[in-house]
């Protein structure tokens, strides 16, 4: 049996279900992250924990095979503050108490589903940046805004409760939760052709290039080409070189904004209902992508360091055939190893030393149960 110190025993209120923390490009899981970043992180939680309700608890039965609507039918019908209770979720047809485990297992099941680009509430920010943004053809669904805000719920309320979703939003949609400015290096991350036409457009004198821009840009939704004027008039009025820093801002701020602004207002509606702005002002956008889906990449030696074993010995050949497994296969069968015992495939931020169960901090466990030919458990 592998386990993280939890086989979802009832008299022990322990769960198999742990803490889903998705990637993040280029941080390794044994990251030892700054100290301002755990007092930020802990003045965060404080917060949340004054604000919670002690008593009682919010109950919500949803199927697998149709969770996202399930959910959205439920929560919105749930007066936000008693969204701050315990949750207790239900999965139907299944027998389980919902110890931490189930509701971990919600979040991430049902953040993989809404934010699925499938349902053009979100999409892709190219074709080479997996993260998300809002779509802003989004419309296509007449109900589209109140999905939103059921969306800015379910993000606050993983923060609040300190649960981890399955996919991440681009750096920039980051920074407008967070409410700070964006520039144009900004828009490298997503959309590098938009930002190196805008860099040239700095760099070079377009009266010498013999280019004529305008005031107002093209873009496409849905096959259909529409036509943005960034300034009252914008279609006669042509850049040169004494306004062009200004067309190039007003560039940027319609890139970040183009047709999506009623959908990010009604996010944000659902989200400052259950956590305010204002709690969140000491992180960066870097530090909220952390906080909401952590990291993947594995540190098999941090793994090893934070294991425990139970009826067995470090040097019993059952283990050194098990880290050898460990070593030989793919991240991504590394991920279905950790979902397979945890029932996530995500990290905490801190690595294997900060798996988190029902009860605080479990380390991932190791151990013999049963007989010879059963086959693995956790």
């Amino acid at each position: 049996v592998v386990s993280t110190q939890s086989t979802g025993d009832h008299n022990t209120r322990s769960t198999t279900f742990q803490d889903p923390r998705v990637a993040t490009s280029g941080i390794s899981s044994g990251i030892h992250y700054e100290r301002s970043y755990r007092w930020k992180f802990g003045q965060f939680r404080h917060l949340c924990s004054r604000a919670s309700l002690p008593t009682g608890h919010i109950k919500i039965t949803v199927s697998r095979s149709s969770v996202f609507e399930d959910s959205f039918n439920q929560i919105l019908n749930i007066p936000p503050q008693d969204l701050k209770r315990r949750l207790f979720i239900s999965f139907k047809g299944e027998e389980g108490l919902d110890y931490g485990g189930l509701a971990r297992e919600w979040f991430f099941l049902l953040s993989h589903e809404m934010l699925n680009p499938m349902y053009c509430l979100f999409e892709y920010a190219s074709k080479n940046n997996y993260s998300l943004q809002i779509n802003p053809a989004s419309y296509i669904n007449p109900h589209h805004l109140t999905y939103f805000k059921f969306v800015g719920r379910i993000i606050a309320l993983a923060l609040f409760h300190n649960k981890y979703i399955d996919k991440g939003f681009t750096l920039p949609f980051y920074k407008r939760i967070l409410d700070k400015p964006l520039t144009m290096l900004d828009l490298k991350s997503i959309d590098e052709d938009f930002y190196n036409s805008l860099k040239w457009v700095k760099e070079n004198d377009l009266e010498e290039c013999g280019l004529e821009l305008y005031f107002a840009h093209e873009f496409e939704v849905l096959g259909e080409v529409k036509i943005h004027e960034l300034k009252p008039g914008g279609e006669d009025i042509l850049v040169t070189e004494e306004n062009k820093e200004e067309y190039v801002n007003l560039m940027v701020s319609w890139r970040f904004t183009r047709g999506v602004e009623e959908q990010f207002k009604s996010f944000l509606e659902g989200f400052n209902e259950i956590v305010p702005i204002q709690w969140l002002q000491y992180f960066d956008e870097r530090e909220l992508e952390l906080i909401l889906v952590g990291i993947q990449d594995f540190d098999i030696q941090d793994w090893q360091a934070h294991t425990i074993y139970r009826n067995y010995r470090r040097s019993d050949k059952q283990i050194q055939w098990f880290w050898q497994f460990v070593n030989d296969i793919s991240d991504e069968q590394r991920s279905r190893l950790l979902q397979f015992v945890t029932g996530t495939c995500r990290l905490p931020i801190g690595g294997f030393s900060e798996l988190m169960g029902s009860n605080g901090a479990q380390k991932f466990c190791i151990e013999r149960v049963g007989k010879e030919n059963w086959l693995p458990r956790s």
